[in-house]
């Protein structure tokens, strides 16, 4: 079996494009001053853009014979550390830049689309339990599908549970769209590129675990009006008062709420418990 060959378990899809790699080498906006950590590097294409602009980078590769083969690539770069392993099973904190002077602030990957989830939650934490040591920057391939989605305005049909745990906890853009074409082999869906810059919302959530079940039951069904899929909580006349108060329609469906109205629906019916 040839070094080069992607391994469907590891979900591997090796990119080819130069014009995608130079995006997601200028989106992520890598300087000497950087440490970066990279998720399954593969052939190392986009490792050796790293290793060229960073001043560190931290690589964790899950297949044996790619960390064998990435060791001998890269055996003369100083600011080069590979870590086998399976990144979710790792500790974040543990990993510790080549160069000392340079803390790992910056992600830039093209990751297993089998794990987006948990290695989105891995990095920027969760609704109730945030990345304590948030990252500078964070660029991914993802599936355009999910790309969509993180990206999403309210309103739109890609508006989700995952936007708002997502936008709740970095602000996200789309980088650029990238084709099957760009890889080989060629994946069966079409992706992109997007940045999360975490940061603290500027009215955070008064209780993250009641956020969480709320925007977890608004958008169990999308097709049912809010207070349809919320009565269970609070009842319909008690949402439809909160909602009032927020400006917003009683028959206002979940994806038509901002992340900010979430925030103030889940504050308010707070405020409403502890008034009962």
């Amino acid at each position: 079996m040839g070094s080069q060959l992607a391994r469907k378990r590891f979900g591997q899809h090796w990119l080819t494009s130069q014009t995608v790699l130079q995006s997601i080498v200028a989106a992520a906006a890598v300087t000497a001053e950087d440490g970066v950590l990279e998720i399954g590097p593969g052939t190392g294409v986009l490792t050796t853009a790293l290793v060229e602009r960073a001043g560190g980078v931290v690589a964790v590769e899950i297949d044996r014979d790619r960390s064998r083969q990435l060791r001998r690539q890269f055996a003369h770069q100083p600011n080069f550390t590979l870590v086998e392993g399976d990144i979710l099973s790792l500790d974040l904190s543990d990993l510790i830049s080549p160069l000392e002077d340079q803390p790992l602030n910056k992600v830039v990957a093209n990751i297993p689309y089998y794990i987006t989830g948990p290695i989105l939650e891995k990095l920027l934490g969760t609704l109730a339990q945030p990345n304590p040591q948030p990252y500078q920057g964070i660029v991914l391939m993802v599936q355009r599908e999910v790309a969509d989605r993180l990206c999403a305005r309210p309103g739109s049909r890609a508006f989700g549970a995952l936007s708002v745990r997502v936008q709740y906890l970095a602000t996200c853009e789309l980088v650029c769209p990238v084709p099957a074409s760009a890889f080989t082999p060629a994946p069966k869906v079409d992706s992109a590129v997007v940045r999360l810059t975490p940061r603290p919302l500027a009215v955070p959530a008064q209780s993250p675990q009641r956020l969480e079940q709320l925007v977890k039951l608004g958008f169990a069904s999308k097709r049912k009006m809010l207070r349809n899929n919320l009565k269970s909580l609070m009842g319909v006349e008690n949402l439809t008062a909160l909602l009032g108060q927020l400006g917003v329609s009683p028959t206002v469906r979940a994806e038509d709420l901002s992340l900010e109205q979430w925030v103030a629906l889940s504050n308010s019916w707070g405020e409403t418990l502890n008034a009962w």
